[in-house]
């Protein structure tokens, strides 16, 4: 958890354009519309969505509200089923063995590549009923006056997963606040655009 460990990665962003303030007021109705929704009796590939702060597994926040103050603390919670490989190539190579076989009993030898797909399918998803979905939480916390998130990560892929579902949710857009923006907001836009031509230094004994 990043915001509860000692040590963790961050992404800042800012609210882009005018900032949709019945969405605000209505933050924990449209958190709970996108809440996360378990997938531990299907055997679905991947889920995600909005849950609690302070309990990944409360996505009624039934323990805390999302509001704090002037800040809205949610997380976004991410399972995702894993098949390895190996374990997968084992178990497609078997399933074809036993297709073979019955095919001999019928005078067949050849199992045709459309046939082989169907089966790669149903190996794939009968692997995926059995696995588990494996959690992965990110903090989100949200200063309403400011207009600044933070999200407890810098994965790329996280980082879009989490833009999209925020837009989907408060009808809003965000915009990362990067080194290059957060210095031409120092500095000025003039002397920020002279920022983008600098190259690095390279330091060395």
């Amino acid at each position: 958890m990043g915001l509860l460990a000692a040590s963790g990665g961050f992404t800042r962003y800012r609210i882009v354009g005018e900032v949709n303030k019945q969405a605000l007021r209505e933050a924990p109705d449209r958190l709970k519309k996108y809440a996360f929704v378990d997938i531990d009796n299907t055997a679905d590939e991947r889920s995600f969505g909005w849950t609690s702060f302070e309990d990944y597994l409360d996505t009624e926040w039934r323990g805390s509200p999302p509001e704090k103050g002037h800040y809205l603390a949610f997380a976004l919670r991410l399972d995702t089923r894993r098949i390895s490989p190996a374990v997968f190539k084992k178990h497609l190579r078997l399933a074809i063995d036993h297709e073979k076989e019955q095919m001999k009993d019928e005078g067949k030898v050849f199992v045709s590549k459309d046939r082989k797909k169907e089966i790669a399918e149903r190996v794939k998803l009968s692997l995926m009923s059995r696995a588990l979905p494996i959690p992965a939480v990110f903090e989100i916390i949200w200063n309403t006056i400011d207009q600044v998130i933070w999200l407890c990560t810098t994965n790329g892929k996280i980082q879009e997963l989490f833009e999209d579902l925020f837009t989907s949710t408060f009808e809003m857009h965000l915009e990362p606040q990067t080194p290059a923006y957060l210095a031409e907001r120092i500095v000025g836009v003039e002397k920020g655009l002279a920022i983008e031509h600098l190259e690095p230094s390279q330091f060395g004994g």
